[in-house]
């Protein structure tokens, strides 16, 4: 059985504490890089939401429940920002041929100190937490990395652009 397409629709979601300490992921399927990201992911089918793949995506990523009529339904804010890039030459052949851009939806996570997480080892190899700076010094990604620069400013915020 061949897997469909990838579809070029992302979320980005920055999973940080009340004290601005960022959750970072290790990816499984990059051995030869040291790739360390926030939450990403694809939507699944193009009418599903940029929120809907949010909550998918962390729960699949990290065990983390977000959705909705859970207690930190609260802390998932769309931040209102894209990013449109090129895709990585490595994953290219994870989308349909012509495919070479991405957009990309900005997320943030408020998450309690010692919220438990559980790795997808298929995705995953390890995790942890660092202050903002220090988080977004590791990323591998330029649109990761400005998203957790921002953090202190979204975070600000919270309560006024959450996910409905």
């Amino acid at each position: 059985m061949t897997k469909p397409f990838k579809i070029a629709q992302s979320v980005l979601v920055v999973i940080y504490t009340p004290a601005l300490d960022v959750l970072l992921i290790r990816r499984a399927d990059t051995p030869d890089t040291v790739f360390w990201q926030s939450v990403t992911g694809s939507k699944d089918a193009l009418h599903h939401s940029f929120a809907e793949t949010a909550i998918r995506e962390v729960q699949e990523e990290t065990g983390i429940d977000c959705s909705e009529g859970t207690p930190l339904h609260g802390g998932l804010q769309d931040w209102h920002l894209e990013n449109v890039y090129n895709i990585y030459e490595r994953w290219l052949h994870r989308y349909a041929p012509g495919t070479l851009y991405n957009t990309e939806r900005v997320f943030g996570l408020q998450v309690p100190v010692g919220t438990p997480v559980t790795l997808s080892p298929r995705e995953h190899t390890h995790y942890q937490w660092l202050a903002h700076q220090q988080a977004a010094a590791m990323c591998f990604s330029p649109s990761n990395a400005e998203a957790i620069l921002m953090l202190p400013r979204f975070a600000g915020m919270q309560g006024q652009g959450e996910v409905a």
